[in-house]
């Protein structure tokens, strides 16, 4: 009886070293755990998929299989993930706040929002915005309903026109675009819809056309395209020129033909979409995040996730930037030779 008695002392000491060795290991998993937020816009939209690539890439948890094995070649112990906001406007008050790791914004909403200037006039400017990367072009998608008879800039006058929220980064390039043709919100009878919303509004006859900044294909687009009769309007001519020359962080570009199901294709404007930190963030973290993202593994995720993604490049990583990249970034840049 003792020496049972002693046996099951003995046990119930070695489950207990066990429970105890167990929660340190698990304490030790947790710390070495560390989450990294990325800012999108709606799930509708590119930088939502686009971002959900990136974050794959860039994380790597205790546990995964070693990049040169074909594993994981993000950060050690970095656990990335999307995080779905109203957009631009949105993502650059939740950096500089701490609510958002990082985030994703047009160049033209970076601009404004580290200088105090344009949407962002009269405001403290967030002078600890910090680049990591440029990504893709993005586009001024106008888009109207077939049977609105919409099929320019100027024929909005009096129609119902979704310029999405107004923390969004399409609402003030949407304003931009209606006074270089001579139009303001009073010409107009204006919604404020997130692009999933606005389409649906279109579908249902309950708006006449949207406004939505985004690289293409944007699936809220993509889905509207096979369900309802859409038709993309150019944003062209002389009153471009005008606007060019007023805001440099405006381009020439084109959505081309079948880029949405069935629809012809128009030239329109573009500005570039960057992702953005907070000065504050770890110098060695965003050095390693940047080095991730321009790993070659990364290069075959990004080919095969989102169509936009082919367009992001390291070719291409700083240009457009007008405000200072993160520390880390450009650490990272000057390593591969790409800032001299």
């Amino acid at each position: 009886m003792g020496h049972g008695l002693s046996a099951l002392s003995g046990a119930i000491r070695a489950m207990a070293v066990g429970l105890v060795l167990l929660s340190g290991a698990a304490t030790a998993l947790a710390e070495e755990i560390s989450y990294f937020s990325i800012g999108t816009a709606g799930v509708g939209g590119t930088y939502f998929p686009l971002a959900g690539t990136i974050a794959n890439a860039i994380s790597n948890p205790p546990g995964s299989r070693v990049c040169e094995e074909g594993g994981s070649c993000g950060v050690p112990g970095l656990v990335a993930v999307a995080q779905s906001s109203h957009g631009s406007v949105s993502n650059v008050s939740g950096i500089i706040s701490g609510g958002l790791s990082s985030g994703f914004s047009q160049s033209d909403v970076a601009y404004w929002a580290y200088s105090g200037t344009g949407t962002f006039e009269g405001q403290e400017p967030m002078r600890d915005l910090r680049v990591i990367a440029a990504l893709y072009p993005e586009h001024v998608h106008l888009i109207a309903s077939k049977a609105s008879g919409i099929a320019s800039v100027t024929d909005l006058k009096g129609k119902r026109v979704s310029l999405d929220k107004t923390d969004s980064g399409t609402y003030p390039d949407a304003v931009l675009v209606l006074e270089a043709f001579g139009l303001s919100k009073d010409d107009i009878t204006v919604e404020h819809l997130a692009p999933e919303d606005a389409a649906e509004a279109l579908r249902n006859d309950q708006v006449d056309a949207l406004f939505f900044v985004s690289g293409y294909p944007a699936r809220a687009i993509t889905e509207l395209a096979g369900t309802a009769e859409i038709v993309l309007v150019p944003i062209t001519g002389p009153e471009v020129d005008g606007m060019l020359r007023e805001h440099s962080f405006f381009t020439r570009d084109e959505i081309p033909d079948g880029a949405y199901p069935d629809m012809a294709g128009v030239g329109t404007v573009a500005v570039g979409a960057q992702w953005l930190t907070r000065l504050d963030v770890d110098e060695d973290l965003i050095y390693q995040i940047t080095r991730a993202l321009w790993n070659p593994a990364t290069r075959k995720l990004l080919d095969v996730g989102h169509a936009k993604g082919a367009a992001v490049t390291s070719e291409t990583a700083l240009n457009g930037i007008a405000i200072p990249l993160h520390p880390g970034a450009e650490k990272y840049y000057r390593e591969a030779g790409m800032i001299r």
